[in-house]
């Protein structure tokens, strides 16, 4: 993924990662949109599109875990969403990652 200057690290609250969420959701939906444009081989172009939405999010303070996929550092684990799920509903610790995800209760 992104390739650039190092970004700071964050630890969100989960009420400070849910009232950034419509902002990622925009960022990861115009992204998507973008790349959805450009066919079934979007080559290079593509490639530039996703880094530019990763760059945008790493700037944030995020971490971007996978293509269309971003993560809230909590202290603890992370707060994890995905395009296009509605809210943040989902929780995983360092170790588990994305398999281990659970509902936010």
């Amino acid at each position: 993924m992104p390739r650039g200057e190092p970004h700071p690290k964050r630890v969100f609250s989960y009420g400070e990662a849910a009232a950034l969420l419509p902002e990622v959701q925009r960022l990861t939906e115009d992204a998507h949109r973008r790349v959805e444009a450009l066919g079934p081989q979007p080559g290079q172009e593509a490639d530039a599109v996703i880094t530019e939405w990763a760059e945008a999010l790493l700037a944030k303070g995020l971490e971007v875990k996978g293509l269309w996929l971003v993560d809230f550092d909590n202290g603890s684990g992370y707060y994890c969403w995905q395009h296009p799920e509605p809210s943040l509903r989902y929780f995983h610790t360092y170790e588990d990652g994305f398999s281990g995800r659970m509902p936010i209760q």
